[in-house]
């Protein structure tokens, strides 16, 4: 067992904005927070998770559950729980936390650490705050059995705020994300030719992104005149054309795009209704700044969208991004992943980072669609990975 909990700092120096982490908990009414989610034990640990775990979670009975303890006011009685193998990992980059609880094989045993270390601290009673998605329900009752007379309390809207406004180290890891993804797309669209499969092009734009340092997530593909974009044995025909939309992360935080291609020339009708998606987007981008509501965007998005001749079978949407592909701001209700659209009124900050995409289901000619990567500014916004938002021919 490697238990570091007896060695302590004489002041915990946190990776993140303490005092605003304790004022959204002093807000919510909580006293204690224990994260357990991938993504929030990562922005809370600086960035650090364990490669061990970065594709699955199962080991044996049980799965790789790390913690994060943070107690409202006091980052000095701060503790990580995580896996025996992690404890190599704090010798050669020692974590901030001042205790460190590197001894877990599963579930129970993390969250029977963390009961110790919440009675140590003296919060065994308090409102602890808790991610109720992220929590297995095992953790959750031997927790709910030894904390007697504690409260467990919501805790995810509270670190969604947390993450929402990006340091600049996290727009840049934002902005070389969307970057080599475009960069990723753009070549895989050259380098596919007539006969070239769903499938291959698939892979082909997995092998890109790897060898360009992204850690390969997803991509969304169609063909021709189908809007379905699974993957398949369908290949692609001369004159027809292609919409890739791919995930790829970078250091934890996701890249998020959508371009399009052509095999051959694209002929006046489909210039046309890549213009009326671009107007779409130029309608949002133009009132996208810090200190503007999301809604002045999504408003005269749809405005623009409602004066097109495609407007039967095209849609808008928006969605506030950073380590996962759907976080703060959340401007848009169930459209089209369910969750409310409780920031739409609210004001825009600098340091939030957004998608705008566009999306146009062409009965005839397929599927045509734009998404966009913007960071908002003061004086408006920064668009990363801005290249390729025409038609890009394929066939080399």
């Amino acid at each position: 067992m490697n238990d570091n909990a007896g060695q302590t700092r004489q002041a915990a120096v946190t990776p993140f904005d303490t005092a605003k982490l304790d004022r959204l908990m002093e807000e919510a009414g909580i006293d204690v927070i224990v994260a357990t989610s991938k993504h929030n034990t990562q922005y809370l640990m600086g960035g650090y998770k364990f490669i061990f775990f970065a594709a699955m979670d199962a080991i044996g009975h049980s799965r790789y559950l790390p913690m994060v303890i943070y107690e409202k006011g006091a980052p000095d009685h701060s503790a990580y729980v995580g896996n025996r193998m992690e404890g190599a990992e704090h010798q050669n980059n020692p974590f901030w936390t001042p205790a460190v609880h590197t001894a877990t094989w599963g579930t129970q045993d993390a969250a029977g650490l963390a009961v110790e270390h919440l009675k140590k601290i003296g919060k065994a009673g308090g409102r602890i705050g808790i991610e109720p998605a992220f929590l297995p329900s095992d953790a959750r009752d031997l927790l709910a059995s030894r904390l007697d007379g504690a409260r467990f309390v919501d805790a995810t809207h509270v670190l969604e705020r947390l993450r929402a406004v990006k340091t600049p180290g996290e727009l840049a890891k934002l902005r070389r994300a969307s970057e080599l993804i475009t960069d990723s797309m753009l070549a895989t669209i050259a380098a596919a030719r007539a006969g070239s499969t769903k499938m291959e092009i698939i892979e082909q734009l997995r092998r890109e992104e790897t060898n360009r340092g992204l850690h390969f997530e997803y991509c969304l593909l169609t063909l021709g005149s189908s809007h379905n974009r699974a993957g398949s044995p369908q290949a692609w025909v001369e004159g027809e054309i292609l919409s890739i939309d791919s995930g790829g992360n970078y250091h934890g935080y996701i890249g998020d795009l959508c371009r399009m291609g052509v095999l051959g020339e694209p002929d006046a009708e489909l210039e046309d209704l890549l213009a009326e998606v671009e107007c779409i987007q130029q309608a949002a981008f133009a009132k996208v700044r810090a200190g503007a509501a999301g809604r002045e965007m999504i408003v005269a998005a749809e405005a623009e969208l409602k004066a097109s001749p495609s407007a039967a079978f095209t849609d808008f949407f928006c969605h506030g991004m950073g380590l996962i592909a759907h976080e703060a701001p959340f401007l848009m209700t169930n459209h089209p992943v369910t969750y409310d659209g409780i920031d739409a009124d609210k004001p825009l900050e600098a340091g939030n980072v957004i998608s705008v995409e566009t999306t146009m289901l062409h009965p005839k000619r397929g599927f045509i669609k734009l998404e966009d990567t913007l960071a908002i500014t003061d004086g408006g916004y920064e668009m990363f990975g801005d290249r390729g938002r025409g038609w890009n021919r394929g066939g080399g």
